[in-house]
């Protein structure tokens, strides 16, 4: 009898312990799997082929190259420091301009997407030779995503799995919509899949042209940041070519000096690009 109480009180608190350390274990877990910031920004950029290591190894590469340059032309240390550092950025702006082209190359052309797809849809074909058919009758930038996702399934013959590589690929919001609703209309059946489209091909049309008309109104204050932030280290770039005068630097004052103008750079820059910049949609469906 005690045999029986003891292995009961003991199953009672192995399931206690699992209630408790199971949901840290998958959290952890799934935070494990998540990718990193610079991924996410790399695969929004559509260089999924570059890896996260090789691209901190650039930019590495950059500030160092950067400094010892400035270094060997102005001889201090304190202005080769700051433009090393500048140039170690310069490939994470890069990447991130070419992330918010790309995006925005995408909107473009999504409501054309969409609508070849509804008509495809509507016409009798099948929702994967639908989407196979974007490698051909899709916009330009969508169709290399689409033609792997064509390659994929017919390799595979996995929908799902199809479906989530096409979504890395196109590593875009308004990409994981499309795809979740597809996703759904496979699994559960989708009779208002071509309304459901329609409805999201004419959203992203007026969305795309109010965007249009705010990002015109605002590109004077994202021009005018990058124009106010990049004017005072051009004429220390210029500087540098003046032993005499930049050598003063050297001095504790003078690195004072570019410690706070750096912060006072830094902070401005970040205030007026957050004032003047549209916000970004969110990928909450990856």
């Amino acid at each position: 009898m005690g045999a029986v109480v003891g292995l009961g009180v003991g199953i009672g608190l192995l399931l206690i312990w699992s209630a408790f350390a199971l949901p840290r274990s998958d959290a952890s877990a799934h935070a494990a799997r998540a990718p990193s910031r610079v991924r996410r920004l790399l695969n929004s950029a559509g260089l999924q082929d570059v890896s996260v290591a090789g691209f901190l190894g650039l930019c590495v590469a950059c500030g160092v190259i950067a400094a010892v340059v400035v270094q060997a032309v102005s001889g201090t240390q304190p202005v080769a420091v700051c433009f090393g550092v500048l140039a170690g950025y310069l490939p994470v702006t890069v990447v991130a301009s070419r992330a918010r082209r790309r995006r925005r190359e995408f909107a473009e052309v999504w409501p054309e997407a969409i609508d070849n797809l509804a008509s495809a849809v509507r016409a009798g074909l099948s929702l994967p030779d639908a989407l196979a058919g974007l490698s051909v009758r899709g916009p330009e930038p969508l169709r290399p995503a689409f033609e792997s996702f064509a390659l994929d399934y017919q390799v595979s013959g996995r929908f799902g799995d199809c479906l989530d590589r096409l979504k890395d690929r196109l590593a875009d919001p308004v990409g994981d919509r499309v795809v979740e609703g597809l996703r759904i209309a496979r699994e559960v059946g989708g009779g208002e899949l071509g309304r459901l489209l329609r409805n999201l091909s004419g959203y992203l049309r007026d969305d795309l042209r109010t965007r249009s008309e705010l990002e015109s109104r605002q590109a004077w204050a994202i021009n005018g940041a990058r124009l106010a932030v990049a004017a005072p280290w051009l004429v220390l770039l210029f500087m540098s070519t003046q032993p005499d005068v930049i050598t003063r630097y050297k001095s504790p004052a003078g690195v004072i000096v570019l410690v706070v103008g750096s912060a006072i750079c830094v902070a401005a820059y970040r205030m007026m690009m957050r004032i003047g910049r549209l916000p970004i949609e969110q990928r909450i469906l990856q």
